[in-house]
């Protein structure tokens, strides 16, 4: 018998609310395995979210495609190595970065999304300190 005041996570990790039931009462024992959580129990979700989810992956793989079919092997993996270099950050971590050769390949550059009119750099909480953020991206601060 334990004495312990929290549950366990090690031994509980797979188990589901419908398995945590007490056996007098038929309800959840909160006490042994936590409040419950109706988003793990759904675990699938709904089928328009999961698509929704990966849109662009799927978009991004369906111009490979089409470019493989017209081109050949080579325009893909052209694409692959082009979207792969500028999606690196060039740019210090305090500066601004617009990364606009990113959207152009994508196609973001044709869209108006929320980003574009809500992201103010002027409201932004990164730090303001070039010699801080560069020691914090080289993790050379101790």
């Amino acid at each position: 018998m334990s004495f312990q005041l929290t549950p366990s996570t090690q031994s509980d990790k797979n188990v589901t609310t419908l398995d945590t039931t007490h056996a007098d009462f038929g309800s959840h024992d909160a006490l042994r395995y936590g409040t419950r959580s109706l988003k793990a129990e759904v675990l699938p979700g709904h089928a328009l979210e999961r698509r929704l989810d990966e849109w662009n992956d799927n978009q991004w793989e369906l111009k490979l495609n089409m470019a493989r079919q017209a081109y050949g092997i080579h325009a893909p993996i052209k694409m692959m190595m082009e979207r792969d270099i500028v999606s690196k950050r060039q740019r210090m971590p305090v500066l601004p970065s617009s990364n606009l050769h990113l959207d152009i390949l994508t196609g973001k550059d044709e869209t108006i999304d929320f980003e574009d009119f809500l992201n103010d750099p002027a409201l932004s909480t990164d730090m303001l300190d070039v010699h801080a953020a560069m020691e914090h991206k080289l993790k050379l601060k101790v």
